[in-house]
């Protein structure tokens, strides 16, 4: 049997992905060159492709989550405002 597992980063796994679309080496070249089996890095493709679209949709929500929370602040301070501007209408309302 082999030896232990190797655990590779996300980073070395991206790097590895990048450079099997590139098309420049064979899978198995590269699978070589890295140390991996070859269907370990048809794996890591596989799964960068099925995911890859979640990265656009997540930083669309994670827009969204900021926008929602930017517009709260300035609900908030809208009403702080209307009450500092009523507190000073009737103080000044009574020395005129």
């Amino acid at each position: 049997m082999g030896g232990p597992r190797k655990h590779h980063t996300p980073e070395f796994k991206v790097k590895a992905v990048l450079e099997v679309l590139k098309g420049e080496k064979t899978a198995a070249q590269l699978a070589g060159d890295l140390q991996v089996h070859p269907m370990i890095l048809s794996g890591w493709k596989k799964q960068f492709l099925e995911f890859c679209p979640e990265v656009f949709r997540k930083s669309k929500r994670a827009k969204d989550a900021t926008d929602a929370k930017e517009k709260a602040e300035l609900f908030e301070q809208i009403g702080r405002l209307k009450m500092e501007n009523e507190w000073l209408k009737k103080k000044f309302g009574t020395l005129a």
